[in-house]
């Protein structure tokens, strides 16, 4: 069994068909979408149509939950953003699940930990900044969970941890990379002979063209620093 994970996509269409295009090309027999779907500004109005076709989301993820208005925050981008897409498209967002077993439950996804989609699964932010969280608090966040695999997204840093028999994937972001690297990202996860194996996936994408979408029609003062953080692959 093969199973393709994305996620983070923040309305990053040039980005997302690069890693559908790859995605078809892998044949997967399952596609998993962790959310943040459209929360960006390089033509999300697009990026929702393709995820819809192609790769719905399966989980709920944080910005997510801002643009169905279940948190406050950004007002701006949310503002310019609703219009864009299709009316019922908030209410599809908000009624998502947080987390979702598949392969019989052996695995389950999720946008951020299993128990929001606000909290790192493996960082832990502190008064000295984010450090890498200790196998405790991975295996405290994981909750009752008793399968084989967790994927997660939220953080855009490819991660990957075994705790207590379960392997735990941070997969990296479609958009908005932080490493420096910026090329799209997704995992595919392959299940041979039992056993799962987890491999991250790189994409190379038109960074230009969705920097030049985001400068043109994002908000103002949004739109440039999305556009740095495109071609840069680091937080602007």
């Amino acid at each position: 069994m093969r199973l393709a994970i994305l996620g983070d996509v923040h309305g990053n269409a040039f980005a997302l068909r690069a890693v559908l295009d790859d995605i078809a090309a892998a044949a997967p027999d399952e596609v998993l979408n962790l959310g943040d779907a459209v929360w960006g500004a390089s033509d999300p109005a697009a990026a929702w149509a393709l995820q819809q076709e192609h790769a719905p989301p399966s989980v709920r993820g944080n910005t997510d939950e801002r643009v169905a208005g279940l948190r406050d925050g950004k007002a701006a981008l949310r503002d310019w953003l609703l219009p864009l897409l299709p009316p019922d498209a908030p209410r599809q967002l908000g009624a998502l699940p947080t987390t979702l077993d598949t392969a019989d439950g052996e695995v389950r996804v999720a946008h951020g930990s299993l128990r929001s989609p606000w909290e790192d699964l493996l960082l832990t932010k502190g008064e000295e900044g984010t450090r890498s969280a200790t196998r405790p608090e991975i295996r405290e966040r994981l909750g009752d969970f008793v399968g084989r695999v967790v994927v997660v997204g939220h953080t855009h840093w490819e991660m990957l941890s075994v705790v207590d028999g379960v392997t735990v994937v941070n997969a990296g972001p479609v958009s908005r990379q932080k490493d420096g690297l910026p090329l799209a990202r997704w995992v595919l996860l392959t299940r041979r002979g039992g056993v799962w194996t987890p491999e991250f996936r790189r994409t190379p994408y038109d960074t230009a063209a969705a920097a030049a979408w985001a400068r043109a029609h994002g908000p103002e003062g949004i739109g440039g620093r999305e556009a740095a953080q495109l071609l840069s692959g680091k937080e602007a």
